[in-house]
């Protein structure tokens, strides 16, 4: 183990923790509510009527409904499309809690993040595996053929939906060949959900890895250090995709981050 990659995994890991501790991070989710459950337009918990419109949202509220649109007092109709930036910046707030518009396969829903949520007041940190260089390997990035594929997978909410796959990404870890199927991002990196014989004890039920982007050649690093929880280890109400199928290790990586403390 070198001192520079066990101290740059300790600086990752304690802006990871800054960053879900943080007033609008993962803890703070307190609901996600899908319009087309309700058909009233009346939202738990949030005020105002909410409806899905085709292409966006209509938000219709009264000044005593103490909604804010774009940092000012709200009263009427507002049309909203869903919110691209951070939490921080979502257009619609109720006090300090923030109202993001999202669209998820053509279904709108909306987040709603309080920074006075309970999980981010009982939050006490990441078990995480100190870095170990064993468990950074070289990897090879091939895309399929066909192009990105649609797989069906469950999600961590009860819904299945679509997780598009663009190739396969394969290593060797403690002497095995193993392959994950991997997401390309709009960066060119790389996004693989996984399981392994950790799962669902010594770790999360299921765990994020986030590849750099690969060479002409599609060499990688496949670095289990950075193995990360899914937002849904935070709050119930993310839409996390199990691992699709192939990605279910036989072997246990004892690595990166595992549980919630």
């Amino acid at each position: 183990m070198t001192a520079d990659a066990s101290d740059e995994w300790k600086r990752r890991h304690e802006r990871r923790v800054a960053t879900v501790a943080a007033p609008y991070g993962p803890l703070a989710l307190t609901g996600t509510h899908w319009l087309e459950d309700h058909p009233d337009g009346r939202l738990p918990g949030v005020p105002g009527r909410w409806a899905a419109d085709g292409d966006a949202v209509v938000l219709t509220g009264a000044a005593a409904d103490g909604l804010t649109v774009d940092g000012r007092p709200f009263a009427g109709q507002a049309r909203l499309t869903a919110d691209q930036g951070p939490v921080s910046g979502a257009r619609v707030a109720y006090g300090e809690r923030r109202l993001v518009v999202l669209v998820r396969e053509g279904v709108w829903g909306v987040r709603d993040y309080d920074p006075a949520a309970p999980a981010r007041r009982a939050f006490r940190g990441i078990t995480a595996t100190p870095y170990d260089p064993r468990w950074s390997v070289p990897g090879r990035f091939t895309p399929y053929d066909t192009g990105q594929r649609n797989v069906r997978v469950p999600n961590a909410d009860g819904r299945e939906r679509g997780l598009g796959l663009g190739g396969e990404l394969a290593f060797t870890l403690a002497g095995r060949e193993l392959t994950l199927q991997v997401t390309v991002e709009e960066d060119g990196s790389l996004w693989a959900v996984f399981a392994d014989s950790t799962s669902g004890s010594t770790s999360y039920r299921f765990r994020f890895l986030r590849p750099a982007a690969p060479d002409a050649e599609g060499r990688t690093t496949v670095d289990f250090n950075r193995a990360l929880l899914p937002p849904c280890a935070f709050a119930d109400h993310f839409l996390c995709p199990f691992p699709p199928p192939g990605n279910t290790l036989d072997t246990a990586i004892e690595a990166g981050e595992r549980q919630l403390l």
